[in-house]
């Protein structure tokens, strides 16, 4: 019942998608408002279909309904409760599934945001297009990635999900938030396409869609943090960010996101850049799709990926007609394209933004090609390469570094042109911030050009943002508001996603410089030294017995202090060990203890790996500071408020409401 349940759900999204996608693109091409009226009472079946197919698998996960395939392999009558819930995107049927839920509930979203301008084209080709990526997903769970596939004879237990992916409570939350921000570009990128296809390539489309943007890469990027918490936490090699080919899936488009978001600004001011604004939005989405290519097909090995794919071929062939379909349909409009600003000077706020869109690109091609090459090769001549840390750290530092400055100084420069005392002014207190800054830093003893110039620009970058933050909230005084208003809209909440990054980059180049690594052989009662600190082992503490695992901890006490514990933790159903570490986390430094051998009968000393690795905390901080403040940008500032447009902009009307919001 349940399986029949879920299928029928898939099918009925499947369906709607489909009709109503083809109903739309005939309304549109053929001005029908009878068909356009028809394509809406399909929708809802999109919906209604993924919450059926959803609720149908969850239930089958919590009842181990171990007639269902996709049960068997990634669920036991033994697995807690979280993770059985959390199994549903641990496999790749299971995680098409919540792709699929997820960009339905964009579409409903959109579909209800804009119910009464569903008669504008650009909002109709919108929504076309979404629904026609729509069929793809709900298509594919059809055929090949069907979840809901029946064994003729079922077991009575089943394989239990991967251990790795049932050891932390950030699985439950980290991939439906990437998901969240992967789906979530298909907004922008559906209205992307309207814009061509209608030929309203202003700047309508973009305060559209700039809500939308916001929420997508704010998921993205907090995705991307739990991920590395989620690495640092459980792996067990002492780090967040190990340059794997699937962490670069997901970092590429959130380097396109980023440089979109800020060259956005320009459109929407000056009219510029508008080739290469369609081209960011539609690369992005285009890069979620490669992304999900080089998880679900197989094509690389890693932690994070799913082996024995059969969607691989499909996957790549979306990601082909995404990528023609833009680059044809920018090549039809070429001449409505043209821009009609121009840069006046470098040395002013759209030159920065310009030279941070070069660097953002700069590094996407980086990721890309050290991600994408060895498999080329592969491909090519069978040979495997392996493109590891360092070629990522040495192309990316100098741009990373780059970056920071241009952060600092964009937001203080004026559009159009800059002078010399206005930016001796609105500099004076991040510079001052930067060379005390670097001057502290240096008689502490840190040494290093990389670490030393990241600190400096950092907080040249965080005394900017804080500068800009302090203006706000005097301005906000003076009006008669709270204070806490100036924080609020999209100049003030990219100011504190800047602190945010600051804090993640100081972490990042702090842990790379001065972290302490040290293997310790001891037996109990024994102790040793790692930097300052004194580590004993104490004993191996007696076996923890769980239903679904047996758990064997190492305790060992730090300077007569707090006993840790390091385990390794088999899996029954698998018995597969992994490798728990034990990590306290303090606000300068982390304490960080891994087992790399337990005592036995003739070996009495076990081995403990001990990390002291600085400032990790504060890159957790700065993650949720990025995500707080694009919160705070999507909230709208006073005003933004006041301008706000009521409608849809039309041809006509793009040019009267780009000046009504940037005024």
């Amino acid at each position: 019942m349940t399986a029949r349940l879920g299928a029928f759900g898939v099918i009925m999204a499947f369906v709607g998608s489909l009709c109503s996608c083809g109903l739309l693109v005939f309304s549109a091409v053929r001005h029908n408002a009878g068909a356009r009226r028809m394509a809406i009472r399909f929708m809802p079946y999109v919906l209604v279909g993924s919450v059926l197919a959803v609720g149908a698998m969850q239930v089958a996960l919590i009842r181990h309904d171990f007639s269902l395939e996709y049960v068997q392999k990634n669920n036991s009558t033994t697995t807690p409760l979280l993770f059985t819930i959390a199994g549903m995107w641990a496999a790749l049927e299971g995680s098409i599934l919540l792709w699929g839920f997820v960009l339905a509930m964009y579409v409903a979203v959109v579909w209800r945001h804009f119910r009464s301008r569903l008669d504008d084209p650009l909002v109709t080709w919108a929504l076309a297009v979404m629904l026609g990526v729509c069929v793809f997903f709900f298509g594919v769970m059809v055929g090949p990635a069907n979840p809901f596939r029946v064994l003729e004879f079922p077991p009575a237990q089943g394989r239990g999900p991967n251990p790795l992916l049932q050891n932390h409570v950030l699985m439950a939350f980290h991939p439906p938030l990437l998901y969240l921000g992967y789906v979530g570009f298909t907004v922008p990128f559906a209205f992307a396409i309207s814009a061509l296809i209608t030929g309203r390539v202003g700047e309508g489309w973009l305060l559209e869609t700039r809500r939308w943007t916001l929420i997508a890469w704010g998921c993205l990027t907090l995705g991307i943090v739990l991920g590395g918490w989620w690495s640092y936490e459980v792996l067990g090699w002492g780090g967040y960010w190990g340059w794997d080919p699937v962490e670069n899936a997901s970092l590429l488009p959130w380097l396109t996101g980023t440089a979109y978001i800020h060259s956005v600004l320009v459109q929407e001011r000056r009219g510029m850049l508008r080739v290469w604004n369609l081209s960011l939005v539609c690369a992005t989405f285009s890069l979620t799709i490669l992304g999900t290519f080089l998880t679900r097909s197989g094509v690389v090995q890693s932690v994070h990926a799913f082996s024995n794919s059969t969607i691989g071929a499909w996957l790549l062939g979306l990601f082909t007609v995404t990528v023609l379909l833009t680059v044809g349909l920018i090549g039809w409009r070429g001449e409505r394209l043209r821009s009609p600003g121009a840069i006046d000077s470098p040395l002013s706020r759209e030159g920065a933004f310009l030279a941070n869109n070069i660097l953002f690109g700069a590094f996407a091609f980086v990721v890309l090609l050290g991600t994408v090459f060895p498999l080329l090769i592969e491909v090519w001549n069978g040979d495997q390469l392996s493109v590891g840390a360092p070629y990522f750290n040495r192309l990316s530092r100098p741009i990373g570094v780059t970056l920071l400055f241009l952060m600092a100084v964009a937001p203080v420069l004026p559009w159009r042109k800059a002078s010399g005392e206005l930016l001796r002014t609105r500099l004076l207190w991040p510079v001052v911030a930067a060379t005390t800054t670097l001057v502290v830093c240096v008689a502490t003893g840190l040494r290093g050009l990389y670490p030393l110039l990241t600190f400096a620009l950092g907080a040249l970058a965080g005394g900017a943002a804080l500068r800009q933050l302090v203006l706000a909230i005097r301005a906000a005084r003076r009006a008669g508001r709270s204070p806490l208003s100036g924080f609020v809209g999209r100049a003030n909440g990219g100011m504190v996603v800047h602190l945010g990054v600051v804090l993640c980059a100081v972490a990042i180049a702090a842990g790379g410089a001065y972290t302490t690594t040290e293997q310790l052989v001891l037996t109990p009662g024994q102790s040793g030294a790692v930097g300052s600190h004194t580590i004993k082992f104490i004993e191996v503490a007696p076996v923890e017995k769980r239903p679904d695992r047996e758990i064997t901890r190492v305790l060992v006490q730090t300077d007569n202090g707090r006993v840790d514990a390091p385990a390794l933790t088999k899996f029954l159903e698998s018995g597969q060990p992994i490798l728990t570490p034990s990590v306290r986390t303090g606000l300068t430094k982390d304490l960080y203890f891994r087992i790399v051998r337990l005592p036995d009968k003739t070996r009495p000393e076990a081995v403990i790996e001990v990390k002291i690795e600085p400032m990790v905390l504060w890159l957790w901080v700065g993650g949720f500071l990025m995500a707080l403040g694009t919160l705070l940008s999507i909230v709208p500032g006073r005003r933004r408020r006041a301008a706000a447009p009521s409608s849809v902009a039309t041809a006509a009307d793009e040019a009267d409401l780009l000046s009504a919001v940037t005024a």
